[in-house]
């Protein structure tokens, strides 16, 4: 057990104790509890809206500077110790040490982006029929709520935080149950030392039900969601018929497309990578691979040679590249999906095996468009691969599916991919690159059943996190006939 300042507790007005006691923090590799977080309830929420209410005006009105200064801080703090996520990253997501380390990199990424996004342009100039100054800002909403998922905790809360509080607002974050740690806690920490004054941030470890009622809270007029797209469709069902502002990043069932031209060993790797990276539990996670059927043998191949070499285990032991499934529900779905696919006609080329929480890399080829891993988001490690014919079919598969988050295109001819990239559904598009990328600086966000209302990054944050209101001022008092 290791103890720290927020051991058994909640962040609001500090770290304080929970009015729903506590709860373990388990490591899913060994099932070791690792530490203690304190668990919130309905009326810890209450408090915690109150305050991150009567704290933000004070925020906005403070000067773009001191807000972007908090924000470079918190980002030097991590980049001289990135150990104050990575320790926990890995134990308790199950992450291993290089996907630890690369998130703990795009936390920093995020803040530092966040400090350079308090000192953007926040409106424009307008014309007007009139003799007068006409203009449009953009003005924080007020407190926003954010609900995080356990597989990239640190960056998938901290892109929903960093870019609303440099913005002007406070913010409730419920982290998911598995993570609040490296999803919260930890990150609660690192603001406060970078000096974020108390009430804007409120860290509040919990389950459904204060999720829930941060959803439908009154005061909260703003929620940024990630996680499942069967979640975030009862969220935005309750955010919209209360008229809130609402922004859901969802799930994904991403396609890797091989064009014939394609190096296939590189195609094979970048395959691999989108596939297998952090067990698979991405929402950009490569989940559909499209081959040309007289190419697809040679790739099958070489993606199966790829999945054996991989060495999963215990994340603690640098020697692993992959660490476990969240949890034993996770497992069962994913092992689930590869057996009812075999089942279906698929070919089994590698894994489909696992020990504890540690599944193998799985390749499974000859895959039916019909099948469950091949329709579904599976959030593990397995590459669905089939072949097509023609260039024009592969875009219609592509397109075909329910989700559309991200899309990667290999081939010797990235023009010719771009003019591919037009006929393509999804909210990002990656050429000669594997479909797991984000950065703060670049727009990020799905289209279909992968995301509504708004997107994350550089100055797109200014719609998710802000209202638009229009200003006009005259010289003199306009008259009029009555």
């Amino acid at each position: 057990m290791v103890t720290e300042a927020w051991d058994g507790k909640i962040f609001s007005g500090g770290f304080v104790a929970g009015g729903a006691g506590t709860s373990p923090v388990l490591a899913p590799a060994t099932g070791e509890t690792i530490a203690s977080v304190g668990q919130a309830d309905t009326a810890d929420l209450d408090r915690a809206v109150r305050a991150a209410a009567a704290a933000q005006p004070a925020w906005a009105a403070l000067p773009y500077t001191e807000r972007a200064a908090v924000m470079a801080r918190a980002a030097a703090l991590l980049g001289d110790e990135p150990e104050r996520l990575t320790r926990w990253l890995v134990p308790e997501s199950g992450s291993g040490q290089g996907k630890a380390g690369f998130e703990a990199m795009l936390v920093t990424s995020e803040l530092q982006a966040g400090a350079a996004l308090a000192a953007q342009p926040y409106g424009q100039l307008l014309r007007s029929m009139k003799p007068r100054m006409s203009i449009g800002r953009y003005v924080p909403v007020g407190v926003v709520g954010v609900i995080s998922p356990f597989n990239f905790p640190a960056i998938l809360s901290m892109r929903s935080v960093v870019p609303a509080l440099a913005l002007g607002n406070a913010v409730v974050l419920k982290p998911d149950p598995r993570t609040s740690v490296s999803g919260g806690l930890a990150l609660a920490a690192l603001l406060a030392e970078a000096g974020l004054p108390e009430g804007l941030l409120h860290v509040l470890p919990a389950g459904a039900d204060v999720g829930a009622a941060l959803v439908a809270h009154p005061d909260v007029p703003c929620i940024s969601f990630t996680g499942s797209t069967a979640a975030g469709r009862r969220i935005g069902e309750t955010a919209g018929g209360l008229l809130k502002k609402v922004h859901l990043e969802l799930g994904g069932n991403n396609a890797l497309l091989v064009l014939p031209d394609a190096d296939i060993d590189a195609a094979a790797s970048a395959g691999a990578w989108g596939s297998f990276l952090h067990q698979g539990q991405i929402c950009m996670t490569t989940g559909r691979h499209l081959v040309p059927r007289d190419r697809l043998e040679e790739y099958a191949a070489k993606l199966a040679q790829a999945a054996d070499r991989i060495s999963v285990g215990d994340p603690t032991d640098p020697a692993n590249a992959l660490g476990p499934i969240v949890d034993q529900g996770q497992l069962e779905k994913v092992h689930a999906l590869v057996g009812s696919t075999v089942e279906a006609g698929a070919r089994l080329r590698a894994g489909g095996t696992h020990e504890g929480l540690f599944y193998r890399p799985t390749v499974l080829t000859d895959v039916p468009l019909d099948s469950p891993a091949w329709r579904e988001e599976i959030f593990g490690p397995v590459a669905p691969v089939t072949g097509y014919d023609t260039v024009e079919e592969a875009i219609d598969i592509v397109n075909s599916s329910e989700y559309g988050l991200s899309v990667s295109i290999l081939t010797a001819d990235p023009f010719a991919a771009l003019q591919l990239a037009d006929r393509i559904k999804a909210g990002a598009v990656h050429v000669n690159d594997q479909t797991v990328d984000d950065e703060a600086v670049a727009p990020f966000g799905g289209t279909k059943a992968s995301g509504a209302g708004g997107h994350f990054g550089s100055s797109v944050n200014l719609d998710t996190f802000c209202d638009v209101q229009w200003v006009t001022i005259q010289s003199d008092i306009q008259r009029y006939p009555f």
